[in-house]
């Protein structure tokens, strides 16, 4: 039935169907042909996603509308832009650090393309970038936002792996910021080889510029502040992030009106809907695996590599790169983390380590083709076809790739890093 159930699962990716429906579609075939109680189905749906962390993910979403119709984006783009902009390649620096930045108001890869492409792909063009390529710098950079914190993807991994969501949120700091490096100089490289770039800065004061970015600079503060001051929990920080932006776009910028919450709201909650639509039927398919014995034998079958961890921690990098150009981060832990959990165990490895490599991993497979769900936002956002970001991605997923295998396996970073 193991089998059954993944060719069904595959069968029904090939044949276009939503990877939600292809998850549940097989899940319910082999519970019904195995006679495994089709009343579990109920049960199993409200078990995988009435759990109180996940909570924070459409507050999460719902923060990231508000600040981006608010105007805090393109504040922050400005003052990035006075910053670095003088400098050739300062557009290409900014987009990484916009990126990141966003990448702590967001948590959504493609949530972020979609609140800075469209600021920052036409004003790179305007100096001399290669439209692909400035659509592919914002996609490349957006991979940032399901490592650094507020993770929509590390909410859902510390659910599943039972680990703190503050602690997961604080080990991926360090590493969101030096893949954000690693992007950086890869841009940095790629615009002086070709020749791009004009170095300039927006005009006014930079008193200015600075007090106009201030509410938007001080969204991570407040968030992660309050988790690690100990004031409120990251689902609590997902609620307060959500009346920080208001309590700016309202009172601080005056750029909402009561007319934009209805908007924003459907916004949220259609982007919640497809989160937590996976999250429930992935649940679902992890069930019906366990059930049947593939998890098991599945588990067996890499405790087998467990003599060699170095070796083991290659192939399930290999594994999760293959599985992110396919599928999505959610699935992917629901898939594979029923399956890890106990080699980790096993193997004494750190849950919250493990946790930001998967990640790391599953921000790549935002960038690489079929599936590239950031790429797919840069195209729409920008209106070139998907080709053309396609040919101009690669130097940025080489670069994180590279960072992916120092994190797996320089000893003295990982150390530096997690501490």
């Amino acid at each position: 039935m193991g089998t059954l159930l993944v060719l069904l699962f595959l069968t029904l990716l090939l044949l276009r169907v939503p990877v939600a429906a292809s998850l549940g579609g097989a899940a319910l075939l082999v519970i019904a042909l195995g006679d495994l109680g089709l009343q579990v189905v109920s049960y199993n749906f409200q078990a995988g996603i009435a759990k109180f962390p996940l909570l924070a993910i459409p507050f999460f979403i719902l923060a990231g509308a508000v600040m981006n119709r608010a105007g805090i984006a393109e504040r922050i783009v400005q003052l990035l832009l006075f910053l670095v902009g003088g400098w050739r390649p300062g557009a290409a620096v900014a987009t990484v650090l916009a990126g990141m930045f966003w990448g702590a108001v967001s948590g959504s890869g493609p949530a972020t393309v979609a609140a800075l492409g469209g600021i920052l792909i036409p004003m790179m063009v305007r100096q001399g970038y290669a439209p692909g390529f400035a659509a592919g710098l914002v996609a490349a950079s957006a991979e940032l936002s399901i490592i650094i914190p507020p993770s929509i993807a590390l909410i859902i991994y510390a659910t599943l792996a039972s680990t703190s969501v503050a602690q997961q949120f604080w080990a991926g700091i360090g590493p969101g910021l030096f893949l954000g490096g690693l992007l950086g100089v890869a841009a940095v490289l790629v615009v002086r080889a070709r020749g791009w770039g004009k170095g300039e800065r927006p005009e006014g004061p930079a008193r200015r510029l600075l007090l106009e970015a201030l509410p938007g600079l001080l969204t991570p503060v407040v968030i992660l502040g309050g988790i690690y001051g100990g004031i409120f929990t990251p689902t609590e920080a997902a609620a307060v992030g959500v009346f920080w932006g208001l309590f700016v776009g309202f009172f601080v910028y005056r750029t909402l009106r009561l007319r934009d919450l209805p908007s924003l709201l459907v916004e949220a909650g259609v982007s919640s809907a497809v989160v937590m639509a996976i999250v429930a039927w992935a649940g679902l398919f992890a069930w019906a695996a366990d059930t049947v014995g593939l998890v098991g034998r599945l588990t067996q079958a890499l405790l087998g590599w467990g003599e060699n961890p170095l070796l083991l921690l290659g192939l399930l990098n290999l594994f999760w790169l293959v599985l992110g150009m396919l599928l999505d981060a959610v699935s992917i832990y629901y898939l594979t983390l029923p399956i890890l959990l106990p080699i980790m165990v096993h193997l004494g490895w750190d849950p919250v380590w493990m946790g930001i490599v998967m990640t790391v991993n599953m921000a790549i497979g935002q960038i690489t083709p079929p599936v590239a769900v950031n790429l797919f936002v840069s195209a729409r956002v920008s209106g070139l076809p998907i080709e053309r970001i396609w040919r101009e991605i690669w130097p940025f997923v080489l670069a994180s790739v590279l960072g992916l295998l120092l994190l797996t396996y320089w000893p003295f970073l990982r150390k530096t890093l997690w501490g």
